[in-house]
């Protein structure tokens, strides 16, 4: 049995310092507790550790939990700060080093490949390159700078990772609003922000017709898919009063439920659970969310140890090396 873990996390030292000179509206504040966090105006965003920055200390870690295999990604903010040539800078800095990292560590790194995907002809260069150069998926944040990812100004690019038939780690940030709807205290912009940021993004994709149009990609929900398990009554009700000419998807919500991956991070076993009876465990993959401050590789490992044999075999490995093709 090979663990994989689909969900975790690098840094590089340049990218974070390219942030901090291009960056715009994100910064870098200090916490109570003396941590720098970046933060995008006053809403905090990301807490980078030094696991993020050290691919010995990743082996270290996977060794100790009992992890394989680590397909890693950025994480928000992703590249989508700057402009054009330092966003494209930015995800030349972060593929870059994961490429190296899989040369260094073949049997151990795999990654997701980020773009810049505010300008669609770069991202698709992009895309060839990084695939050429060892990729094995894309890596986009749930909203692309408060830009819906059904919008059809990305279409360029879901048509040549719909054509390479790419898995797609979806993965949310700070959603457009959060100031509004008080969300930068408490880390609310986590913990209920990051879940809502999610939800949409799916949702979107399912009513509009997303997955008929790209029929190939392997999308997968991050964080057990938010809250979209939990509302597959409402997508159905919701569908079943749709005035038949407003209506764009060929199938029914819970179908395509059923046709998205998610990761296991629920941080409880019920939740889990409840994931697994909506979509099936062969749509459920290993994650661990390592190295963020609120990583739970313990719980990832006690949760699906709960399961019954063969749905953790299926999400600590099956799944995953037939959708990356390990």
């Amino acid at each position: 049995m090979t663990v994989i873990d689909v969900h975790t996390h690098m840094f590089t030292t340049k990218w974070l310092e390219l942030l901090k000179a291009e960056g715009g509206m994100y910064n870098i504040k200090t916490r109570p507790d003396g941590q720098r966090e970046i933060f995008r105006g006053d809403t905090p965003v990301v807490l980078p550790q030094a696991g993020h920055f050290d691919y010995d200390l990743r082996i270290k870690h996977m060794d100790a939990a009992g992890i394989d295999i680590s397909i890693v990604s950025l994480t928000c903010p992703n590249v989508y700060w700057g402009g054009e040539e330092v966003s494209c800078r930015a995800a030349r800095e972060s593929n870059d080093n994961m490429a190296e990292a899989q040369r260094t560590y073949p049997d151990r790194i795999r990654w997701f490949t980020s773009l810049p995907w505010e300008y669609p002809q770069r991202a698709v260069e992009e895309l060839e390159r990084t695939c050429a150069n060892g990729a094995s998926g894309v890596m986009v944040l749930a909203n692309v700078s408060g830009r819906s990812l059904t919008d059809p100004f990305f279409a360029p690019i879901w048509a040549e990772i719909d054509k390479r038939k790419l898995p797609v780690l979806v993965h949310p940030t700070d959603p457009p609003g959060v100031d509004m709807m008080d969300m930068t205290k408490f880390d609310l912009s986590w913990s209920v922000g990051f879940m809502f940021d999610t939800t949409l993004a799916f949702t979107r994709m399912i009513f509009e017709g997303f997955f008929d149009k790209y029929p190939n990609l392997k999308m997968i929900a991050s964080h057990g898919g938010g809250t979209l398990p939990y509302l597959v009554g409402r997508f159905e009700k919701g569908d079943e009063v749709e005035l038949a000419e407003r209506r764009q998807m060929k199938r029914k919500p819970t179908d395509y439920l059923r046709h998205i991956y998610f990761d296991s991070i629920t941080y409880n076993l019920g939740a889990l659970q409840y994931l697994i009876s909506v979509v099936g465990a062969e749509h459920v993959m290993l994650g661990t969310d390592w190295p963020h401050w609120v990583h739970d590789t313990k719980g990832a490992f006690a949760n699906t140890a709960r399961l019954p044999q063969d749905q953790t075999d299926a999400v600590r490995f099956a799944n995953a090396r037939r959708v990356f093709n390990l």
